[in-house]
């Protein structure tokens, strides 16, 4: 990790503890292999939240296609992502695993909130900590 944002080395004994863009929640990941698709596990209280594993890469591929400033776009998943978003990004039927990276039904989404500062804690991008309207872009 390149960051202070987050601590752990991304395994279910040792997760990512990791922040929310605006610094206001705080929550841990870790990376399964024992699954398939490797799963990211993502635990926000007592909720958790599954995404496919590549979506490291294939997130980090598609904002460098973008080639600027993305904004994030979280949202539920019963609610629309806004274009362009990486949220948007994560649901898109276009995308490299044809629709959702999210693997629980009823929480797929979030993707533009929780995948972000894992993405920042692992140096692959850069991402704006405001209240509100938050971006992201590949380094």
């Amino acid at each position: 990790m390149t960051t202070d944002a987050a601590a752990g080395s991304g395994t279910k004994d040792d997760p990512w503890r990791l922040t929310t863009a605006p610094g206001t929640s705080a929550y841990t990941m870790w990376r399964d292999e024992t699954t398939d698709p490797p799963t990211l596990v993502c635990q926000v209280g007592s909720t958790t939240l599954k995404y496919q594993a590549r979506a490291i890469d294939d997130a980090v591929a598609w904002l460098r296609q973008q080639g600027d400033w993305v904004p994030l776009g979280a949202a539920d998943e019963l609610k629309p992502a806004a274009d362009g978003s990486l949220e948007a990004f994560g649901r898109a039927g276009d995308n490299p695993v044809g629709g959702w990276y999210g693997l629980r039904k009823g929480y797929r989404g979030r993707f533009g909130m929780y995948l972000p500062p894992l993405l920042e804690a692992l140096g692959l991008v850069e991402l704006t900590h405001d209240k509100r309207g938050n971006q992201v872009r590949a380094l």
